[in-house]
């Protein structure tokens, strides 16, 4: 590896070969509660995170999923925060071409209007596995060439 570039992936320290793939997930749980915008992605994530491990482990990466909670009033600060992924700090957007947007969602979230991803004119309230799985492979295509 040239040392005098940044290190295109994240190891514990120069010379180890392993590779990780960190995926972060925020989301908002306010009274032990979250929407079911969250809930519904959340399952989705589950299912992304077991298929990349599959896909990824052989190849010397492994994944690592970190699932963040934001209160309500970071959520009122800062409600497009909520139900995002964030793949070694890019977020999924960047991964897959989509844009960012918002709509109302729930009593949970009140009168603030969450996150939602756009994807060729489709709108996403709902972050699936298959496009969950499609972000972890773009970034993995950043860490490194499988």
């Amino acid at each position: 590896m040239d040392k005098t570039k940044q290190c295109a992936y994240q190891c514990n320290g120069c010379g180890d070969n392993s590779k990780i793939l960190n995926i972060t997930w925020d989301r908002l749980v306010a009274d032990g509660e979250t929407c079911p915008r969250c809930g519904s992605t959340e399952e989705e994530l589950d299912k992304a995170v077991s298929q990349l491990k599959k896909i990824l482990i052989p190849l010397g990466i492994e994944v690592v999923l970190k699932k963040s909670t934001i209160t309500l009033e970071e959520f009122k600060a800062n409600p497009i925060k909520s139900n995002r992924i964030l793949f070694n700090d890019v977020a999924l957007e960047n991964l897959v071409s989509a844009k960012t947007g918002r709509s109302q969602c729930c009593d949970v979230c009140g009168d603030k209007k969450c996150r939602t991803i756009e994807i060729k004119g489709k709108t996403h309230e709902v972050i699936t596995a298959d496009i969950i799985i499609k972000a972890g492979l773009k970034a993995v295509s950043n860490i490194t060439a499988i």
